[in-house]
C-alpha cells in the first residue's frame, strides 16, 4: 500500500496531543473558572495518610475550609480530579491566569506526573524484547499454525484468543506485527486471503484491548485515575473477553468460508500476492527451553492476579514481576549478558513513543487542573448528559452511552490507549460520580471506545502498518471490520446499561 501524499495525511497523535496541550491552556483564558466540593474517606486504608488542616491555611488549588480533616492518599493534592464529586456542589472560584508559556512549562510537570506509568512502559518493553530474544513467541505462533493449519475453526479461534489474552493480560499489539507476513502465507495455503489474516491479528487485539481484564497500559491506567481498585470486576471482564472472541470468530470464519468457496469474492482478490513475500521463518521450533519461557510468563500473570486480588498489588509489584521474567527468561534462553542488555534497551527503545505520549497528555490534566477549568470541563460535560434525567430510570443508561460515544471520538483523536486515559479519565472518573453510574462504569466506557475503535479508525498507526504489510486496502478492511463493530458495539451498550443501572463501583 502505497503512503498518501505528506499534505494528505493525517496528523500524528503527539502533533495531535500537542495541538490540544495548547487549546487547553487557551481553554483557560475563556472558560469560567470553578470547583466541585469532593468527599472525605473517614478513614484512612493501609495506603493512605490523614492529615489536619488548621482553617483557613492556604492549600494548593485554593483555601480548605475551617474544621476541615482531609485524609488524602499520599502525596494527593487537595483538587486531585481523582476524588470523588459531590453532585450539585460546583460553583465559581476567583480565576488565576496561567502566563503565556504554561503549555511549554507544564509538559515536564505532565512527564513528571505520569513518571511511574512512564518508567513502567520502558521496564515491560525491554523485559518483552528480552522474551521476543528467546524465539519463545515466534515458536508459539508457529506450533499453533503447524498443528491446527488443517482444521480452520479451531487454528482462527486459537489465534485469536491467543492474541486476545495477549492483548488483555500484557497489552501486547506492536509484538504482533511480525507475524502479519506468516498468517498472511497461512491463509492463503488454506485458500482464505489476507483479510482473514488481518482479522486474526487486529480482532484479537481489538477485543483483547476492549474487554481487557489485566492490560496494564489502558485498564489498569484507567483504574489508577479513576481511583477504582483493579480487583474490581475483574473475572467478569474474562467473561466479556470469551464473548467477544467468539463474535469475533464466527465472523472472520463466515468471511473466510465464503472465499474458500468462491475465490472471487474476497475483498482482496486484484491484489498480487504471488511474488515470494510471504513466507514462515525459519526458526519456530518449539524447544524445551522455549516451552519454559513461555510457562515462567504464564506463571507470571496467574501470581499477578493472586498479588492483585490478595495484596493490592499494582504496577511496582507488576514491574518487579516482569524484570524476573526477563532475568529468567535470558538464563533459560542462554542469552549472553551483553545480547541481553541489547534487546531490553531495543525493546524499552520502541514504547519511546508511547511513553512520550502518556507524558503529553498528562500535561493536558496539569494545566486545566492549574487553571482551575477542569471541574468546570467536567460540569459542562454533565450538564449535557444530565439532559437525560427526564427519562427516570433509563437516564444512567443513556448517561453511561453518552460516556461511550465520548470515548469513542476521543479515540480517533488519540488512538494511544494510554495517552487516551489521561486526557478522558480525569474527566470520566468524576463526570461518572455525578450521573449517577459509578466509576466502573466509566472504566468500561473507556475501554470499549478505545479498544473496539481501534480496529477501525485511520489514526491508529499499527493498525494501518498492518494493513501494509497483509496489502490489504483500508476501504477493503473497513468493509469487513464494519458489522464486526456493529456486533461488539451492541455488546458494550448493554453491559454498559446494566453497569449504570447497578452503579458497578
Amino acid at each position: 500500500m502505497s503512503k498518501p501524499p505528506a499534505s494528505w495525511r493525517f496528523p500524528d497523535s503527539l502533533v495531535l496531543i500537542f495541538s490540544m496541550i495548547v487549546l487547553a491552556q487557551l481553554s483557560t483564558y475563556v472558560l469560567p473558572a470553578g470547583a466541585f466540593d469532593r468527599a472525605t474517606a473517614s478513614s484512612p486504608t493501609a495506603a493512605e495518610q490523614a492529615i489536619t488542616v488548621p482553617a483557613d491555611v492556604p492549600f494548593e488549588g485554593g483555601v480548605v475550609p475551617a474544621d476541615t480533616r482531609l485524609v488524602l492518599p499520599a502525596g494527593t493534592r487537595q483538587e486531585s480530579p481523582g476524588r470523588k464529586v459531590v453532585p450539585g456542589s460546583y460553583h465559581p472560584v476567583e480565576a488565576t491566569p496561567l502566563p503565556w508559556h504554561a503549555f511549554l512549562t507544564s509538559i515536564p510537570k505532565g512527564l513528571e506526573k505520569a513518571a511511574d506509568i512512564i518508567f513502567f512502559v520502558f521496564l515491560v518493553g525491554g523485559v518483552i524484547g528480552v522474551v521476543k530474544g528467546t524465539g519463545a513467541i515466534d515458536a508459539l505462533i508457529g506450533s499453533a499454525i503447524r498443528r491446527a493449519g488443517h482444521r480452520p475453526a479451531l487454528l482462527v479461534g486459537g489465534m485469536i484468543t491467543l492474541f486476545a489474552v495477549g492483548s488483555s493480560t500484557i497489552g501486547m499489539a506492536e509484538e504482533y506485527m511480525p507475524f502479519v507476513p506468516i498468517l498472511v502465507a497461512m491463509c492463503l495455503a488454506l485458500g482464505m486471503d489476507a483479510v482473514v489474516a488481518m482479522g486474526i491479528v487486529y480482532i484479537g487485539a481489538g477485543v483483547g484491548y476492549g474487554a481487557a481484564a489485566l492490560n496494564p497500559f489502558t485498564v489498569l491506567i484507567a483504574k489508577d485515575i479513576a481511583g477504582q481498585d483493579p480487583s474490581v470486576f475483574f473475572w467478569p471482564r474474562w467473561g466479556l473477553l470469551a464473548v467477544c472472541i467468539a463474535i469475533g470468530t464466527h465472523h472472520v470464519l463466515a468471511y473466510g468460508r465464503k472465499v474458500a468457496a468462491d475465490p472471487s469474492a474476497s475483498l482482496v482478490a486484484h491484489i498480487d500476492y504471488g511474488d515470494g513475500q510471504y513466507d514462515m521463518p525459519d526458526d519456530t521450533a518449539l524447544t524445551g527451553p522455549r516451552i519454559a519461557v513461555l510457562g515462567l510468563f504464564a506463571a507470571m500473570i496467574g501470581v499477578f492476579v493472586w498479588g492483585v486480588n490478595t495484596h493490592g498489588w499494582y504496577l511496582v509489584e507488576l514491574a518487579a514481576l516482569f524484570l524476573a521474567v526477563g532475568i529468567g527468561a535470558a538464563v533459560i534462553g542462554r542469552l549472553g549478558p551483553n545480547e541481553v542488555a541489547q534487546r531490553f534497551t531495543h525493546g524499552a527503545a520502541e514504547l519511546t513513543s508511547t511513553a512520550l505520549l502518556i507524558g503529553f497528555a498528562r500535561t493536558i490534566e496539569v494545566i486545566w487542573v492549574d487553571g482551575q477549568v477542569i471541574d468546570t470541563v467536567i460540569h459542562g460535560i454533565a450538564s449535557a448528559l444530565q439532559t437525560a434525567e427526564g427519562l427516570g430510570a433509563a437516564a444512567p443508561v443513556v448517561g453511561a452511552w453518552g460516556m461511550l460515544v465520548v470515548q469513542s471520538v476521543c479515540n480517533f483523536l488519540i488512538p494511544s490507549g494510554s495517552g487516551q486515559a489521561y486526557v478522558t479519565m480525569p474527566i470520566m472518573g468524576p463526570l461518572a460520580d455525578l450521573v449517577g453510574v459509578g466509576r466502573e462504569t466509566a472504566v468500561l466506557a473507556y475501554q470499549f471506545g478505545d479498544g473496539f475503535t481501534n480496529m477501525i479508525v485511520p489514526t491508529n498507526a499499527l493498525l494501518m502498518g498492518m494493513l501494509g504489510l497483509a496489502r490489504v486496502p483500508y476501504p477493503a478492511w473497513v468493509r469487513f471490520i464494519a458489522p464486526l463493530l456493529l456486533k461488539v458495539y451492541a455488546v458494550a451498550l448493554l453491559v454498559l446499561g446494566w453497569a449504570a443501572l447497578t452503579q458497578l463501583q
